[in-house]
């Protein structure tokens, strides 16, 4: 296993990119399901954390079509110093009003921060098993919503993403009636496609290292292998107690 050295291989979450992209016309989140069918499943304890159906089937579908219709462009072959070996094609754009879209209309809101009765009375306190200052724990602290750096990744057969850690960004949210100031703390990814769909390979993995849970140092002696699943978001942990990731090379295009 590499040996963990922040410096050496990482992927920062705000660099951007060097002519800034149009911000696409999104299509609507439609159709989802109730946010009450949505779960928060732990895969690593503080550090790896799915939500399965995220997007609908017919959801994804809509966005691959769209997505095809983007300026994707590939990655060089020689990164630059510091920066993690990867051969993908990626599009990236800043727009705030999709991340809050993404935050807001999907469910993500209440899913992470708990319902809004809970900021009243208390009486959801231990929704989906978590008080809200265990909340606050696991996310790093009063969660704002998502990073306006939204960035497209497509895998086609035999691209890859090395193995790195994903930076923490400092950042300053357009929140009324100031704006905020926040640092990113998690990683959030969405599949759109999956061995369902045709897609196979991709898999993300995450590599073996001594982490910190509920504040004893704990030993992870094996790899985590999250496979692609249509619709699912995928919340890793990243800065600091970010884990060695790596996206395994793609076999067949879906």
């Amino acid at each position: 296993m590499p040996p963990k050295k922040h410096s050496t291989s990482k992927t920062s979450l705000n660099t951007a990119p060097s002519l800034p992209a149009a911000i696409p016309n999104w299509p609507a989140l439609k159709p989802l399901i109730p946010t009450s069918d949505l779960t928060l499943h732990t895969l690593l304890p503080s550090q790896i954390v799915t939500i399965s159906q995220f997007f609908t089937s017919t959801l994804c579908k809509t966005y691959v079509n769209f997505l095809k219709e983007l300026p994707l462009t590939t990655t060089p072959g020689k990164p630059k110093k510091g920066d993690a070996l990867r051969f993908n094609d990626r599009f990236q754009v800043f727009d705030e009003a999709f991340a809050n879209r993404l935050w807001l209309e999907t469910g993500l809101r209440e899913l992470v921060c708990g319902s809004e009765d809970e900021d009243y009375d208390g009486e959801d306190e231990q929704q989906e098993g978590m008080t809200r200052e265990e909340r606050r724990e696991l996310w790093g602290g009063d969660v704002m919503g998502l990073n306006p750096n939204i960035r497209i990744y497509r895998y086609t057969k035999g691209q890859y993403f090395d193995c790195h850690y994903d930076e923490s960004n400092t950042l300053t949210l357009a929140t009324k009636p100031s704006p905020t100031p926040a640092k990113t703390t998690w990683t959030l990814l969405l599949y759109l496609t999956s061995p369902a769909t045709g897609c196979i390979g991709g898999e993300t993995v995450f590599y073996p290292d001594e982490m910190t849970f509920g504040g004893k140092k704990n030993v992870v002696e094996k790899e985590v292998v999250v496979g692609l699943e249509t619709g699912m978001c995928l919340l890793h942990k990243h800065g600091n107690d970010c884990m060695l990731e790596e996206k395994f090379w793609k076999e067949r295009n879906g």
